[in-house]
């Protein structure tokens, strides 16, 4: 999005930024005093590279910092997470894949925008295991999830984080709704059509037991490589019903920061402050 998001223009405002393409060869980076990742979606079909420039940004620039970004773009941070997670088997390229039973989710280790990501009903394994075989041709790991019906009834729950705080809660309707890969947007758009719907994330609420848990995740990931200037925590009912985390978002997640009053002031001020 080399003009931004849109969510994230009054950000930009606030803070007279520029937005500028991260792999642009023509950008002098060292101008800056901070650069902020925010819609780099692309990023996941030049993996190395990105990891490479954020490194090359340094830690005393870049935010969120690069390690941290090095550790969330890899969805086996879900194994580093001291904190009930979305059983998940990683499966390498090489290993057998392992039994399916009932209905399962597949997606890469490295992924956004629910790219080569499906939800794959008991008479569909072997889709699912296509699915398995592909990722693998591209040198990624696969993840294999139980598909949990608490999300078709109750979606996502996402905590967002802004400097260290919970700023605000949005609810999002499940993705993936059939069986079958996620389907992708048309006109060779990277990410699934179903992230262009109006009304799929709308502001929300979370339970006492829903912020206990993203709190934990945060002051996780705060420990280990400081506190990320945004954070947003994705929740789910896991197998006993009670949340989950689905996924943790560091690098480039849609905030929707127009959904909370304040919210982009409170992320200009992060950014000043960090």
């Amino acid at each position: 999005m080399p003009d931004g998001w849109v969510d994230d223009q009054p950000v930009a405002r606030l803070l007279a930024a520029d937005y500028r393409v991260w792999d642009d060869p023509a950008v002098e980076w060292e101008t800056y005093d901070r650069v902020v990742l925010r819609s780099v979606w692309d990023y996941t079909q030049h993996f190395q590279d990105f990891v490479a420039w954020c490194r090359a940004i340094g830690a005393a620039r870049l935010r969120n910092r690069p390690e941290m970004v090095a550790w969330n773009s890899d969805k086996r941070y879900l194994a580093d997470l001291g904190v009930a997670t979305v059983p998940t088997v990683f499966v390498e390229a090489g290993d057998a894949i392992p039994p399916l039973a009932g209905e399962v989710v597949i997606k890469p280790s490295v992924s956004a925008g629910a790219l080569d990501t499906g939800r794959f009903a008991e008479g569909d394994h072997d889709d699912a295991r296509r699915l398995i075989a592909r990722i693998h041709a591209s040198g990624r790991i696969a993840l294999i999830q139980p598909h949990l019906p608490g999300i078709d009834r109750d979606g996502e729950t996402s905590l967002v984080f802004i400097g260290g705080e919970l700023s605000h809660v949005l609810a999002k309707r499940p993705i993936l709704r059939a069986s079958g890969e996620a389907p992708l947007a048309p006109a060779g758009v990277r990410v699934a059509a179903v992230y262009l719907e109006p009304d799929l994330v709308r502001a929300g609420s979370a339970t006492p037991e829903q912020r206990e848990l993203a709190q934990a995740v945060h002051a996780e990931v705060a420990d280990r490589f400081g506190c990320p200037v945004y954070a947003r925590v994705d929740l789910i009912p896991g197998p006993d019903g009670r949340p989950a985390v689905l996924e943790l978002e560091l690098i480039e997640p849609n905030l929707y920061l127009a959904s909370a009053s304040g919210a982009a002031e409170r992320l200009e001020r992060a950014i000043r402050e960090s």
